[in-house]
């Protein structure tokens, strides 16, 4: 299977978007209550378009990364039901938990690269995973690197990248396999305003691919200049804001 980013053939995040107009995340009366006694979300009803790009701000302990985990089933809901891509997360365990989470792109604040592995051999390692062909891999590798601007870091390792460099290596290897839903858990909070600002715009581009994107963010002036739909965590629930 070849897949490429060129805009002329729709991707597979756009042949599934409008193939159902299902959304592509459903939360239904969502609990989520600590071993301690306290509640990190209280009765969560929330429902997120297919092909949207959404931030979910708050202050720090409110729950936007528990929110995040909760849709690839990091943390279990205490009470109610998660929904994502049709699937009930709610029910999967064991290689059907892993294989939904394959179909997902995730990319955490502290990148989470291999630190002996090139850029490249970062980027593929996902596709390894998922028993893709070395022909298939290198097919999906080109476009990729090229989408995050870094074909000529393709050998270089991760010590040897910026902090902004390096986030745009974790994007590359959550979006090579053209995911439908990616989630971002506070990408730019290591970065200085001008890296924030890039990683952004390569997640508004994938987002015009088709792809529905998640964004948790501390930083105001970035949501405010994205123009996107705002999610607020406070007090436990959702609150739906402009951007």
């Amino acid at each position: 299977m070849t897949v490429s980013f060129d805009r002329s053939a729709p991707s597979a995040a756009q042949a599934a978007a409008s193939q159902s107009p299902s959304p592509m995340i459903q939360l239904k009366g969502l609990t989520k209550r600590y071993t301690n006694g306290s509640r990190g979300l209280i009765d969560v009803t929330w429902e997120v378009p297919r092909g949207s790009f959404q931030f979910v701000t708050g202050p720090s302990g409110a729950g936007k990364s528990t929110l995040l985990k909760l849709l690839y089933a990091e943390e279990r809901p205490t009470q109610g039901e998660v929904w994502v891509d049709g699937v009930n997360v709610n029910q999967l365990r064991g290689d059907r938990l892993s294989l939904f989470r394959r179909r997902l792109g995730i990319v955490f604040q502290d990148y989470k690269l291999l630190p002996r592995r090139t850029v490249t051999e970062n980027i593929a390692f996902v596709l390894w995973a998922q028993g893709y062909t070395r022909a298939e891999i290198e097919r999906r590798l080109t476009p990729t690197l090229k989408m995050v601007g870094l074909q000529h870091k393709a050998d270089s390792f991760p010590h040897e990248l910026s902090g902004g460099e390096q986030q745009r290596v974790s994007i590359a290897r959550a979006i090579v396999g053209m995911p439908p839903l990616l989630l971002a858990d506070e990408p730019t909070g290591n970065l200085d305003p001008d890296n924030s600002w890039q990683v952004i715009q390569i997640l508004k581009k994938l987002n015009r691919m088709g792809v529905t994107v998640i964004v948790t963010t501390h930083d105001e002036q970035m949501v405010r200049q994205s123009n996107c739909p705002v999610i607020q965590v406070l007090n436990g629930r959702l609150h739906q804001q402009r951007a």
